[in-house]
C-alpha cells in the first residue's frame, strides 16, 4: 500500500513521521520532495518556489507514485501530488507562474491520485506555525494553503475523497487514528 500524509506547513506530518519510522523498519517511509528539491537542487521553496521548483517537486510526486520498488513493501511517504497541486495552485495565483506549470501540475496530479491508498490529512486546527528554518512561518500563506487543501480534497471524486482520513487531535490522537485506520488494510504499525 502507498499511504502518504498531506497537509499545509507546520501541520504535524515530520512529528508524526519522525515518531513512526524509528519504530516500523517493516515499513519504507519517503522524505518529503519539497526539502529534498531545496537540497538536491538548491531550489527555492514555499513562496519563493519557482516554475522549476514545482515542476521538479510534480516530477518526484509522479515517480514516486509509480516506484516499483514501493510495490513490494507498504509505503509512508511525507506529502504526495495533491500537496504539489495546492502549492502549485498558489504559486500561479500569487507569484506568477507559468499556467503551463500548474497544468502538468494538474496532469500529474490527476495520474497519481488514485495510486494513493490512504492520505492522512494533517488539520491544521491543533497545531501552531512554527518556524523550522525550512517551512514558511508566513500565517496568511499558511492560511491561504489550507484553504486551497479544502477546495481539492472537496473536489475529488468519491473514490478519492475516501481515501483522505483527517488527523485531528494531539500527536497520540492521530497516531491511534493512524494506527485504526491501518488495522483495517491489514496493515499493522507500531506507534
Amino acid at each position: 500500500m502507498i499511504v502518504s500524509f498531506s497537509g499545509a506547513q507546520s501541520t504535524g506530518k515530520s512529528t508524526l513521521l519522525n515518531h513512526l519510522q524509528p519504530l516500523n523498519a517493516d515499513i519504507k517511509f519517503v522524505p518529503e520532495v519539497t526539502r529534498l528539491v531545496k537540497r538536491e537542487y538548491n531550489l527555492p521553496i514555499n513562496e519563493d518556489g519557482t516554475d522549476v521548483t514545482q515542476m521538479m517537486i510534480m516530477s518526484e510526486h509522479l515517480r514516486n507514485a509509480y516506484n516499483r520498488e514501493y510495490s513490494e513493501s507498504n509505503v509512508i511517504m511525507d506529502r504526495c501530488s495533491l500537496d504539489g497541486i495546492v502549492y502549485t495552485h498558489w504559486l500561479c495565483d500569487n507569484c506568477g507562474l507559468n499556467m503551463q506549470t500548474y497544468t502538468f501540475a494538474q496532469n500529474v496530479f490527476s495520474k497519481t491520485i488514485e495510486n494513493y491508498d490512504i492520505i492522512f490529512y494533517t488539520s491544521p486546527d491543533d497545531v501552531l506555525l512554527e518556524d523550522d528554518g525550512e517551512r514558511s512561518a508566513n500565517a496568511k500563506f499558511r492560511t491561504e494553503i489550507i484553504k486551497l487543501f479544502a477546495d481539492y480534497m472537496s473536489s475529488l471524486s468519491k473514490i478519492d475523497r475516501d481515501k483522505v482520513v483527517i488527523l485531528k487531535g494531539s500527536v497520540q490522537d492521530r497516531l491511534i487514528t493512524i494506527k485504526n485506520t491501518l488495522k483495517l488494510h491489514n496493515i499493522s504499525i507500531n506507534i
